[in-house]
């Protein structure tokens, strides 16, 4: 045996005997100093444990709030699109009453289109609309929306239109100035997307008494346009020393145009 080995073994059996003959007041002795040895490192503990246990209650408590206020947003994210989808319906059934209201207004023969396609290069030149020779629409069809005249029928295929904008200088139309002799003709002026479109009115007297905010219409003449359709109001007028010009605000939402009446033909 190795004499560390041996030593040990010499400790332990003294320490067993010393044990055995000890006396029972110095035994208690003992473990009361023991127990007041380990004693704060016994409620120190005690204490870390509480403490441990009450962290990993507000960890599990903070994930549950984290689950809810997660649900809460997808919520919240469903009903904005709800109520999104829901403006957008209520934008198109106010579109649709406005036309609807407009169509029995008029005493014309018309049949209802909706407008399915524009370009932003020719925003205020051209649209497609839904209608076509199928519906016995052809070139050259005066087309009317809310508010008044919105051009005319440039080329019909079977099922859909291209239509000419009234703001399309390709677009002339014989007008007059309401309450007035004064008649011209008005074309509209290429423009860019998102600039607000012009009519110009031609040909009018030099020192014409026309005031903003006169009405224009069409008069009729050429036999393309019904007469008395609203084109929209006097902007400004500038007299020439040859003719007068005006400057004609559209009475029809060029830029929100969905809904429009081809008038049929006969």
């Amino acid at each position: 045996m190795k004499p560390i080995n041996f030593v040990a073994l010499v400790l332990f059996i003294c320490g067993v005997v010393w044990a055995l003959t000890l006396s029972e007041r110095t035994v208690r002795r003992i473990q009361q100093t023991y127990y007041a040895t380990i004693g704060p490192f016994l409620k120190g503990g005690s204490a870390m444990e509480t403490r441990a246990r009450n962290f990993l209650e507000e960890i599990e408590h903070s994930k549950d709030l984290e689950n809810r206020l997660r649900a809460i947003e997808e919520e919240y994210i469903k009903l904005r699109s709800i109520e999104g989808r829901l403006r957008e319906l209520e934008s198109e059934n106010a579109v649709l009453r406005r036309a609807l209201d407009f169509k029995e207004k008029m005493r014309l023969n018309v049949v209802a289109a909706r407008v399915i396609k524009r370009q932003p290069a020719t925003w205020w030149e051209t649209a497609i609309i839904d209608k076509g020779q199928n519906d016995s629409i052809g070139a050259g069809v005066p087309i009317i929306a809310p508010g008044g005249l919105a051009g005319k029928v440039d080329i019909a295929s079977a099922d859909t239109c291209s239509m000419i904008l009234l703001t399309d200088e390709r677009c002339q139309v014989s007008v007059q100035v309401a309450g007035t002799p004064e008649v011209g003709i008005l074309h509209g002026t290429r423009g860019r997307y998102g600039e607000e479109p012009r009519l110009i009115l031609r040909h009018l007297s030099r020192e014409a008494a026309i005031l903003p905010g006169m009405k224009v219409i069409t008069t009729g003449k050429g036999g393309l346009f019904p007469p008395n359709l609203l084109i929209g109001t006097v902007k400004e007028y500038t007299p020439g020393p040859v003719e007068g010009v005006a400057l004609v605000q559209p009475s029809v939402n060029f830029d929100e145009l969905g809904v429009v009446f081809v008038i049929a033909q006969k």
